[in-house]
């Protein structure tokens, strides 16, 4: 019997796509589902590990291709600030160290913490409990907000805005992330939030953590590919292409769709959603 099938494959890496991006916890969702829906799929087995890593690396490739041109000028930049090129008006050089510091931070604790996380909060229980803190997070990032949302919030260039963040305020939204390792806490919902509080619009904060998490979702999943292609990815390799595929499918339309939403929507409806879901789970396990 297959570990898991195509069609659970497809569902799984279509959920991942959509809530990896959007702010409602990606890991999360990938506890709690298989449960709800009775599937014999458990977060610490080897041949989920190895499937979800394919999903993550589709993700990671779709937001990479997403903003491909922007990627390109970020680089440049931060080639003529390693040459003494850059002026303090670079922006592009600038938003590549305020990625980095975002960056460094999210990928130490990531890996030292993964293992010890996973193993400890590994319950669809604990994962719907966090989910339902996630959308408490949600609506008092919102309820924070260094400054209210404003009609003109996403006229002009985003990336000089985002910029002008300090490296300590990103190096803090970095270390924040490490809060994501806990199923049920989103790595975007966090993101975006941290935004909020140094005074980025809802669309900035958002550009901002999926800036952010291509490079560390990316160099997570690479790092695990010899899971996929060692023996925890025996059996479930073809079920691991077609949910991958399925991940970038939605991956890319949620980018699309969330870039657009936030011009003139906040967290609350996700944080509401969180909070909704997480009780309800949690009701459903206790029964």
């Amino acid at each position: 019997m297959e570990p898991i099938s195509y069609l659970q494959a497809i569902i799984l890496g279509a959920l991942q796509g959509i809530a990896e991006p959007f702010p409602i916890s990606s890991l999360g969702h990938a506890v709690v589902v298989p449960s709800l829906l009775g599937w014999n799929i458990h977060q610490n087995d080897d041949f989920f590990l190895a499937f979800l890593v394919a999903t993550h690396c589709a993700t990671a490739l779709v937001l990479f291709l997403f903003f491909l041109d922007d990627w390109k000028r970020i680089f440049h930049g931060f080639v003529r600030s390693l040459r003494g090129q850059a002026t303090p008006r670079d922006t592009d050089a600038r938003l590549a160290w305020i990625i980095i510091a975002g960056t460094i931070p999210a990928g130490i604790l990531g890996f030292a913490l993964e293992h010890k996380l996973r193993t400890l909060f590994a319950s669809p229980t604990t994962a719907a409990i966090f989910l339902t803190i996630n959308g408490i997070l949600l609506l008092a990032f919102e309820r924070l907000r260094r400054r209210p949302p404003r009609p003109d919030d996403y006229g002009g260039d985003a990336d000089p805005r985002i910029a002008r963040m300090s490296f300590r305020q990103a190096f803090a939204i970095g270390t924040a992330q490490a809060a994501a390792l806990i199923p049920g806490i989103s790595r975007s919902g966090v993101t975006m939030g941290g935004g909020l509080l140094v005074g980025l619009s809802n669309e900035d904060a958002a550009r901002y953590a999926f800036l952010l998490a291509t490079p560390i979702i990316g160099a997570a999943g690479v790092l695990k590919l010899p899971e996929l292609l060692g023996s925890a990815g025996n059996g479930v390799r073809g079920q691991a292409l077609v949910g991958a595929i399925a991940a970038a499918a939605t991956t890319y339309f949620a980018v699309k769709f969330l870039l657009r939403f936030f011009e003139t929507n906040r967290l609350s409806p996700f944080g509401v959603y969180c909070i909704v879901a997480g009780l309800f789970c949690i009701l459903v396990f206790a029964l």
